[in-house]
């Protein structure tokens, strides 16, 4: 076999690797390139190979960063099948639909505004193009191997991470290639812990939080008191929370909260982001992926109002008391939270928690930053309500828990790849493996190729 990274080399997006046989491209996770111009720029390249001599997409998970460019790849001749688990499979139609309108809706706003040197604007991909993209998906069960061709097979093992994300093993003529995709917590109170694999003879892993460990934190009572402490002055907490993973999250923690009468009793709950609705129906509907069984997921649910239409969001604004409302976008860049945030960030009784990292330059960074004043849809707004970053809420394995993943393997690959890590971390990861676990390793640059014989 021969493997080429594609993407994720030196960067923690855009995941693409192409493994290829004597015969055959097989592609694992066919990731968007997001972040700087630069990086974005690659989302326009032609693909390194021809999309249509590509024999099967194999996905690890659900986010854009590792599926996002499907669309444009079956746009441009892929026609093969696109493996994955059910849930992934699952949030991935939401996430690829949600992408495909922001690009039309971008390429319509340019257009529309003469603000591009293209004439037209051109979204990268469409929604018939994500369409498309999903009707190439085939589903695999967990530890079960799907022949791919007469010399090739894939298993996959859970990652933890988010709903439905996987390990990836490819075996062809009795090698073993182990993709880690993005390692979960061992600890996460949703998703199982990692499974243990065995044996690889090459081993691709992740490297997000390569360098760093987590802090250890009690989220529940950190949560509890940010919530008493602004619902005791008459304020409302406003938590921008990702769609997908992060907003189930802090739903599960103010369930726990309510479950040992820890919040007041007629405090409401709002979660206000028709994705983030899309992707709790999917959670409940996948309870065999999560450590909670399907009376707690009800209970937990139960909890919340949901809130659909666009009315309703903007009702939410209008009622004084006390609540807590968790919507998208994660970052503050888009969507209905930033409504919210215009409402409530001005009032000192108030709270903004944000509920995972912030990328340098969003808005959710500038605020954690001590912006008195943001901008949001063209004007400015005074930062008067309380801001907060939760700690302890990541979904990655830090550099400790990496290291317990791979103990699991019974004797070290011959060589293992180290991927999806700024190039600190996964330098740093490198040298923790070879000190520690006394591998072979090396860190890909982009484009970079290698024979595994």
């Amino acid at each position: 076999m021969q493997i080429t990274f594609w993407g994720a080399a030196g960067t923690v997006t855009g995941s693409r690797h192409l493994v290829e046989t004597d015969k055959h491209r097989y592609l694992l996770d066919c990731g968007l390139f997001q972040g700087v111009k630069n990086l974005r720029r690659r989302n326009w390249a032609p693909f390194q190979a021809p999309p249509a001599s590509i024999n099967a997409v194999i996905l690890s998970h659900a986010h854009l960063d590792h599926t996002g460019y499907l669309p444009r790849l079956v746009r441009n001749g892929f026609a093969g099948p696109v493996y994955s688990s059910a849930a992934t499979r699952d949030l991935a139609d939401i996430l690829l639909a949600d992408s495909a309108h922001l690009q039309e809706a971008d390429a319509e706003y340019l257009n529309r505004h003469k603000l591009s040197r293209h004439q037209p604007a051109l979204p990268l991909y469409t929604m018939r193009d994500a369409a498309e993209a999903m009707r190439r998906f085939r589903l695999l069960h967990n530890h079960e191997p799907h022949a791919l061709d007469e010399h090739t097979r894939v298993r996959l093992h859970r990652a933890g991470h988010i709903l439905g994300a996987n390990v990836v093993e490819l075996e062809h003529r009795g090698k073993r290639l182990v993709y880690s995709g993005d390692l979960g917590r061992l600890d996460d109170p949703l998703m199982y812990a990692p499974d243990t694999v065995a044996d690889a003879h090459w081993l691709v892993v992740e490297s997000t939080y390569g360098n760093r460990e987590h802090v250890e934190s009690d989220v529940q009572s950190e949560l509890a008191d940010i919530i008493n402490r602004t619902a005791a002055r008459g304020g409302t907490v406003v938590i921008p929370a990702f769609a997908v993973g992060r907003s189930q999250l802090m739903l599960y923690y103010l369930w726990q909260l309510r479950l040992q009468q820890r919040l007041p009793s007629n405090l409401p709950v709002f979660l206000d982001s028709p994705m983030a609705l899309r992707a709790v129906e999917v959670y409940s509907r996948h309870s065999d992926e999560q450590r909670l069984i399907d009376r707690e997921i009800r209970d937990l649910y139960q909890q919340v109002h949901f809130v659909s239409s666009v009315e309703e969001s903007k009702a939410l604004n209008t009622v004084a008391m006390p609540k807590i409302i968790v919507s998208a976008s994660g970052m503050a860049t888009g969507g209905r939270v930033l409504h919210h945030l215009k409402h409530y960030v001005g009032d000192p009784r108030n709270t903004v928690l944000f509920a995972g990292f912030q990328a340098p330059g969003t808005r959710g960074a500038v605020m954690l930053d001590g912006a008195r004043q943001v901008k949001i849809h063209g004007e400015y707004f005074p930062v008067r309500a309380e801001v907060l970053g939760l700690s302890g809420l990541s979904a990655h394995a830090d550099v400790n828990e990496i290291l317990t993943w791979l103990r699991g393997f019974r004797q070290p690959p011959e060589r293992t790849f180290i991927v999806h890590g700024e190039p600190a971390a996964a330098d740093a990861l490198r040298l923790q493996i070879q000190d520690t676990l006394g591998w072979r390793c090396e860190v890909p640059e982009h484009g970079q190729s290698f024979t595994l014989d």
